[in-house]
């Protein structure tokens, strides 16, 4: 008997919890980061270059797009660049690739999603740098 009513309590207790989309910080109050409701990982304020996706082009292209670093490999190191190749190179049609098909970048394989969905956004917010 004592069991059940433990378990009901802890069953009520972990029912109470949930995976709200709404969360609060320390001081109790909800972030204020809009986020776009069909896709939650894809903010509704604008993208920029600067702000957004530098640091996702740092972390999955530069290792092989860097400046001087190949012939082969066009430079991914500045704005104008990145800009370029999203414009004029196809980068946003490689980046959308599966893992094992040709032609994807990065080569190491397809970068987290939310990162895609950025770099896509950007584009559709007209490539803003900062």
């Amino acid at each position: 008997m004592k069991k059940t009513i433990v378990l009901t309590i802890l069953v009520a207790v972990f029912a109470s919890c949930s995976d709200s989309d709404t969360f609060q910080d320390i001081e109790g109050t909800t972030p204020t980061t809009p986020t776009n409701p069909t896709n939650p990982t894809t903010p509704t304020t604008s993208v920029t270059y600067t702000k957004d996706v530098k640091s996702i082009i740092d972390a999955n292209c530069i290792s092989c797009h860097a400046s001087g670093r190949s012939a082969s490999f066009r430079p991914l190191t500045t704005f104008a660049q990145v800009k370029a190749a999203v414009e004029n190179a196809g980068l946003l049609s490689r980046i959308q690739l599966q893992t094992g098909q040709q032609g994807i970048m990065p080569q190491a394989g397809r970068m987290a999603q939310a990162n895609i969905d950025l770099i896509v956004k950007w584009n559709t917010d007209g490539l803003k740098e900062n």
